[in-house]
């Protein structure tokens, strides 16, 4: 069965890729159009990871049977032109749940440490002549109250090392959920007491640009707002104007409105944001859990059986 792999590989993924039994899995990273196209000629199955599956990549693989999607939100694939073409399309819940969970409390600490700040003082030589005012803006986690939206995998695995640090945890959800550690809250609530915002929510036309300029005025002053789910949640414009003026503290993001980020975007002149590329998910764990269920769906689409995780 042909598997285009739509993402780079290092050397050591490349090979786990090419000793999947059954399977002819082509690595081909995103930059690479015009090899992508060629590829889409001939696979069955394309396993999905960042760049969009628009329309037109799903009309120009004339054999695609399935979309797997390497990880979990699924607003990346035209499901509609999916549908269409009786393409299934699946996604791998919870396989990175851990691997996000780590580096959203990375994002947290990072961001209440103010560790780019420090990062980039130290490599120009002046890490040991700040100006004392930044100690004013350096906190803990511990005491605080972190707001997380959305009570899903990642939440439930990051949950149990906020109440570990002595993190007071709130969380928003459709309903409250029995099993959570903490105390559920709506979220106007959750943004007007929490010191620290997380988001873990699917991007959807309901949660687009929710937090927009409106919500960041509802969020305490000196707070932090860390997103590790999708770039669309959040006004970016909006964000950049309220860590400006200071009425946030700081921002953790591995996640953008566009991708890649325009190195002129205003965001990336602020002293108090740490940023990653959209790499939460992204370990040796993640593809361990991954590339086993990606597999076992090629191998139930070649005998007929139901797939797992299927959205559409």
């Amino acid at each position: 069965m042909k598997v285009v792999f739509h993402y780079a590989a290092g050397p050591a993924l490349a090979a786990r890729l090419a000793a999947l039994e059954g399977l002819e899995v082509s690595v081909c990273p995103e930059a690479e159009e015009a090899r992508f196209a060629a590829l889409m000629q001939e696979a069955e199955v394309l396993w999905h990871v960042l760049q969009p599956a628009t329309a037109a990549v799903i009309a120009a693989a004339p054999k695609l049977r399935l979309i797997q999607k390497i990880g979990v939100g699924v607003n990346t694939i035209d499901l509609d032109a999916a549908r269409a073409r009786g393409i299934a399309v699946c996604n791998l819940p919870g396989t990175n749940a851990r691997a996000v969970a780590e580096l959203t409390l990375l994002l947290m600490l990072g961001a209440l440490r103010q560790a780019s700040r420090f990062d980039v003082a130290v490599r120009a030589g002046r890490g040991w002549s700040l100006d004392p005012a930044v100690q004013d803006s350096l906190g803990e986690l511990g005491g605080r109250v972190v707001g997380l939206v959305g009570y899903g995998a990642v939440p439930r695995a990051l949950a149990p090392a906020l109440a570990a640090l002595g993190a007071r945890i709130r969380y928003t959800s459709r309903a409250p959920k029995p099993d959570a550690p903490g105390e559920w809250r709506p979220l106007e609530a959750l943004l007007a007491e929490s010191d620290v915002v997380s988001l873990h929510l699917p991007l959807t036309a309901e949660t687009e640009r929710m937090i927009d300029a409106a919500a960041l005025a509802r969020m305490k002053p000196g707070a932090v707002l860390v997103n590790t789910a999708r770039g669309g949640l959040v006004d970016q414009a909006a964000l950049v104007a309220a860590l400006r003026s200071n009425r946030l503290a700081a921002a953790g993001l591995d996640v953008f409105a566009a991708e890649p980020i325009d190195p002129a975007d205003p965001l990336l002149a602020l002293p108090n944001v740490v940023l990653t590329p959209h790499v939460g998910w992204l370990t040796d764990g993640t593809f361990d859990r991954s590339l086993a269920l990606a597999a076992e769906n090629c191998r139930r689409l070649g005998t007929g059986q139901p797939l797992l995780h299927r959205v559409a």
